[in-house]
C-alpha cells in the first residue's frame, strides 16, 4: 500500500513538471520496464569477466612470439575493433546464428538465444580492445626486470604469469576501465535483435504512451551510474594495485 502511495506521488509531482510517468501504474508495462533493468544488470555482470578473459587470452597470444598464435589473434583482433559492434552483432546473428540452425536441422534444435550473441559479440569486441591495451602494458615492461626473472631461473610462462602480466594489468587498469565504460553502453545494442534491455523495454513502453522524454532521462541517469560505479571501482582496484616505487 505505502508503495502504491508513493508511487502515485512521483506520477503527481513529476506530472506537475509536465513529465508523463503513468505508466508506471500500469502493472504489464512496469514489469516489462522492471525487466528491462534487470537483463540489462544481467549483461554487465557477464560481460566484464568475459571481456576479461579473453582479453588477457588474446594479450597472451600476441606477445608469446609465436606465430600461429599471434597471427590468428591479430588478424580477429584488427577485423573487430575496426569494425561497427552493431553490424558485427547483426552479422553474428543473422548469418552465423542461421548457419548453426541449418546444422543443427533447424532454428528449434539451435539452443543459441538472442541473449548469448548479445554477450559473445560484445564481450569478444571489448577483450579485443583490452587485449591490445593489456600487450602495450607487456612490451612497456622493463627489459631489466624481465631480464632479472629470467636470471631467477624463471621460466617465459612464469615470467609472463608473474612478471609480466601483474605489471601490465596495473598499466593497462585506466584504458581497461574505459573500455568497461563502453562495455556498459555496448548492452544498448542488443535492442537490434530484440534482446528485451532496457532501451528495447523503453521503446516498447513509449510507442504506447509517447513519453520518450521521460524515459530518456531515466535511461541516461541509469547508464551514468552503472558507469559511475565501474569507475569508481576500477579507481579502488587502481589504488590497491598500486606498485611503490614503479610509478605506478
Amino acid at each position: 500500500m505505502q508503495e502504491i502511495n508513493l508511487t502515485d506521488l512521483f506520477i503527481s509531482l513529476t506530472g506537475r513538471l509536465g513529465l508523463n510517468y503513468e505508466f508506471l501504474a500500469t502493472g504489464y508495462e512496469v514489469q516489462i520496464w522492471r525487466d528491462g533493468f534487470t537483463t540489462t544488470l544481467y549483461l554487465v555482470v557477464l560481460l566484464i569477466p568475459v571481456s576479461l578473459f579473453f582479453g588477457l587470452l588474446f594479450a597472451a597470444c600476441l606477445t608469446s612470439g609465436k606465430l600461429w598464435l599471434s597471427a590468428p589473434a591479430r588478424a580477429f583482433v584488427e577485423a573487430t575493433r575496426n569494425t561497427p559492434t552493431l553490424v558485427q552483432l547483426m552479422f553474428s546473428f543473422l548469418v552465423l546464428n542461421t548457419v548453426v540452425s541449418n546444422l543443427l536441422g533447424g532454428a528449434q534444435n539451435n539452443p543459441l538465444t538472442p541473449f548469448f550473441w548479445v554477450v559473445a559479440v560484445v564481450g569478444l569486441h571489448i577483450a579485443a580492445l583490452h587485449a591490445e591495451a593489456i600487450r602495450a602494458g607487456i612490451e612497456a615492461v622493463p627489459a631489466s626486470t624481465v631480464e632479472a626473472a629470467r636470471g631467477m631461473g624463471f621460466s617465459q610462462l612464469q615470467i609472463l604469469r608473474y612478471v609480466e602480466v601483474p605489471l601490465a594489468l596495473r598499466a593497462s587498469l585506466p584504458a581497461i576501465v574505459n573500455n568497461l565504460i563502453n562495455l556498459v553502453k555496448l548492452t544498448t545494442v542488443g535492442n537490434a535483435i530484440a534482446v528485451s534491455e532496457i532501451t528495447y523495454a523503453s521503446i516498447m513502453v513509449w510507442t504506447q504512451r509517447d513519453n520518450v522524454v521521460e524515459l530518456m532521462i531515466v535511461i541516461l541517469a541509469f547508464f551514468s551510474l552503472i558507469n559511475l560505479v565501474v569507475a569508481r571501482l576500477g579507481l579502488w582496484v587502481e589504488r590497491k594495485l598500486a606498485v611503490p616505487g614503479y610509478g605506478l
